[in-house]
């Protein structure tokens, strides 16, 4: 039987300033540096609920709201919203404060996926989650719908790679092979 645990036995907070090797020629924080950040809070957040070793499998669309600039404090807040058997989803929320004022300005949220595995990275079990919370419950929920849209697609692109002949290992389709239409509004 898995054991269950709530979401804020995975809760994370981190925070980071920002300094001139982490800008642009602008003075705005390039967007790789938040990117990493994010994925080491989230993966503390993963390891903190699976007590496993992680990987990180997927990360949702990023979008930055507005720049973050050198000398911002950065705030990055990451728990686990929803569990499959081996997987879980990890929501991010990303905080830059002015420091000199105190200002804090929400910059940008994001999902990333992760598997506990074993040494030979082969997939684990993990615990189940406990939402607790009217907002960790809407958070759970909105996951579960990403998750469904995520293996919807995953299917899909099976579906679409099973149908384009192959003409060897790590080659692709001759010039006039028929490519199927994936659908969509073309």
């Amino acid at each position: 039987m898995r054991t269950i645990k709530p979401v804020s036995d995975s809760r994370h907070e981190s925070s980071e300033l920002m300094m001139p090797q982490d800008a642009n020629n602008l003075g705005h924080v390039f967007g790789g540096v938040i990117l990493s950040m994010m994925d080491k809070v989230a993966a503390i957040a993963a390891f903190r609920h699976s007590r496993r070793s992680v990987v990180t499998v997927s990360i949702d669309r990023v979008d930055f709201r507005e720049p973050i600039h050198m000398g911002d404090l950065v705030i990055m807040k990451a728990s686990v919203n929803f569990v499959g058997h081996t997987s879980m989803e990890v929501g991010v929320r990303v905080e830059a404060e002015d420091l000199l004022s105190g200002a804090r300005r929400h910059t940008n949220s994001c999902y990333l996926t992760f598997v506990a595995i074993d040494r030979n990275g082969r997939p684990l079990e993990v615990p189940e989650l406990r939402p607790e919370t009217p907002d960790e419950l809407r958070r759970f929920e909105a996951a579960r719908e990403r998750r469904r849209r995520r293996l919807e697609e995953r299917k899909a692109e099976e579906r679409l790679s099973a149908a384009i002949p192959s003409t060897g290992e790590g080659s692709t389709p001759p010039a006039d092979a028929p490519v199927p239409d994936p659908g969509g509004d073309g």
